[in-house]
């Protein structure tokens, strides 16, 4: 393919004869997507259709402003406190999200003015909650008898 097209041939025949020699060697045989319909048939143009493939391909997302990628940030943070195996747990993913939503309130970010609320922690505790049945919860130990005794008592004698 590398060769330069002889005097006098024109480039019609040249590059049927090309296409024909290498399908007769077998250069086409076995290329991917062979078989398969043409991606994107049917659907509208794009003009970045192939900054969309190559994105999918790689597993990227679309980068976005601070502001928004703040708030999808906190979206995607509710969500994984809600799948948290623990409200201990799904207490720390929101608190440490509000600290960046904090930083984000001292400080500009790209993008739209969006300013991002502060999640509750309260509430998605309660919602935690809720999709958690009472018999998954863990209550705490009751203490013992003994034990009350003993703190009763230490507690009198430290009044002293």
């Amino acid at each position: 393919m590398t060769e330069r097209k002889p005097l006098g041939v024109s480039f019609e025949s040249w590059i049927d004869r090309q296409i024909r020699e290498a399908t007769e060697r077998g250069e086409f045989d076995d290329l991917p997507g062979a078989g398969k319909p043409i991606p994107g048939q049917g659907k509208p143009h794009d003009d970045m259709w192939w900054i969309k493939q190559k994105m999918r391909a790689e597993n990227l997302s679309f980068p976005l402003p601070g502001t928004l990628a703040l708030r999808k940030e906190a979206e995607e943070a509710r969500a994984e406190a809600l799948g948290a195996r623990t409200e201990a747990e799904a207490r720390r993913i929101v608190e440490e999200m509000n600290d960046k939503i904090r930083d984000s309130h001292r400080k500009p970010l790209s993008g739209p003015p969006v300013v991002q609320p502060l999640i509750d922690v309260d509430e998605v505790a309660a919602e935690w909650r809720a999709l958690r049945p009472v018999a998954e919860r863990k209550p705490a130990p009751a203490p013992t008898p003994e034990k009350r005794r003993k703190r009763s008592f230490l507690r009198w004698f430290g009044r002293r």
